[in-house]
């Protein structure tokens, strides 16, 4: 029994340095614009790529690093059709965070709509920054 106590504070404490994803506030000083790249799905580490599928349903965000590379995740939730894309407003170092907003811009009035739920979801990548990430 205590080894499976052992074991489960190991765990998680593995998915939090793993997943840090954590509620940061930036102080707006803008320190630099960073080039990102979007994530192509089968470019997305396996580990991102399933924890996204866990929370696709939900509003979420997400963020995941590996190799010198910081991947940031933004998931709008469950839609009533398909036609979704989401927008890459700006991202942007300060002083004490990766800062990046996104918007989810639904499909267009004339625009032929899948009629099932989609889920969409924007991976974005940069270079490492070592700090946290400030959803805007």
């Amino acid at each position: 029994m205590k080894e499976r106590g052992i074991r489960l504070i190991l765990v998680l404490l593995f998915g939090t340095i793993l997943f840090g994803c954590g509620i940061e506030t930036t102080d707006g000083n803008r320190v630099e614009d960073l080039d990102f790249t979007i994530v192509e799905e089968y470019d997305i580490p396996q580990a991102l790529r399933e924890r996204i599928e866990e929370q696709k349903e939900m509003n979420f965000k997400l963020t995941y690093e590996c190799d010198g590379v910081l991947y940031i995740a933004r998931g709008y939730g469950e839609q009533e059709t398909g036609g979704y894309s989401i927008s890459v407003k700006d991202v942007y170092l300060s002083s004490n965070a990766v800062c990046i907003e996104t918007s989810l811009v639904g499909p267009g009035e004339n625009e032929a709509v899948v009629k099932s739920p989609s889920f969409p979801y924007i991976v974005v990548s940069v270079t490492s920054q070592n700090k946290n990430v400030c959803f805007l």
